[in-house]
């Protein structure tokens, strides 16, 4: 999963739709449009199926199925590989902090050690793949400057704000700006270009949503690094919301049980 507005790990959200659509037309801040596509409607929780596609410079793939589950918009997240037989058992634990830094966990059965992601290691990729820890995890609203750079822009089909993020110091991040289309009817992103510390483009990100049980949902996200030509594209399958996932779920323990259904 993935970023606290932009991938809500995995997924993501809406309701008074009316009434907050009819709010931001008025919007006159980049920081009004951030804090109100993190303030969206969203589940109580999600479990979905996922499909991991990592594809090279030579057009070679590799593919992972993974299980999910997530609380309260990511702020908690474990994902479990399924398969290939080589990932099974490896899993992820993400628990969110306010106050202090994120604690995430990586369990490799392999070694039969559970590795600590400090904040240090953010940047590194997450099995391979072209996201980040850091792209896993969830923005903080408050550690970012915003710019409105379009009101409204028709980007395929849709009408969207253009909103540029620039990450604060504190944020740590590898990235120096973000540039999101986010769709003014639902709160959304649609794409999302991420560039380096020096000011070149790093990532593009596409993403498709769906609306399910009331919320904006993610059904495919797409990530091209584009100075390794490689892509990973992540496809989300059995989607359920509001499942009455238990807290006590999210413990290191539970790194190395499979999950039963």
């Amino acid at each position: 999963m993935i970023n606290k507005y932009f991938i809500k790990s995995p997924i993501s959200i809406g309701l008074g739709t009316l009434t907050l659509i009819s709010a931001m037309t008025f919007a006159q801040t980049g920081y009004e449009v951030a804090k109100s596509v993190d303030e969206r409607l969203e589940p109580k929780d999600m479990k979905t199926d996922m499909t991991m596609v990592l594809t090279n410079s030579k057009g070679q793939s590799r593919t992972s199925t993974l299980r999910t589950v997530n609380v309260n918009g990511g702020e908690k997240q474990m994902l479990w590989f399924l398969s290939p037989a080589d990932d099974k058992g490896v899993s992820f634990l993400k628990i969110e902090h306010d106050d202090k830094d994120d604690e995430m966990r990586l369990w490799l059965p392999a070694f039969k050690k559970v590795r600590r992601i400090s904040s240090s290691k953010k940047a590194e990729a997450f099995m391979g793949s072209d996201l980040s820890y850091e792209d896993m995890t969830n923005r903080n609203l408050d550690e970012n400057d915003y710019e409105l750079v379009k009101s409204e822009e028709i980007f395929e089909g849709h009408t969207c704000y253009v909103l540029k993020t620039v990450p604060k110091s504190v944020a740590e991040s590898e990235y120096s700006s973000h540039i999101t289309w986010v769709v003014i009817d639902g709160l959304y992103p649609i794409k999302e270009e991420s560039y380096d510390r020096t000011g070149n483009l790093l990532k593009t990100k596409d993403f498709t949503f769906i609306k399910l049980d009331g919320y904006y949902t993610p059904i495919e996200i797409y990530v091209d690094n584009v100075q390794k030509n490689h892509n990973t594209r992540l496809t989300f399958t059995n989607i359920q919301l509001d499942t009455e996932i238990e807290d006590d779920l999210f413990q290191e323990k539970n790194l190395k049980r499979l999950p039963r259904d």
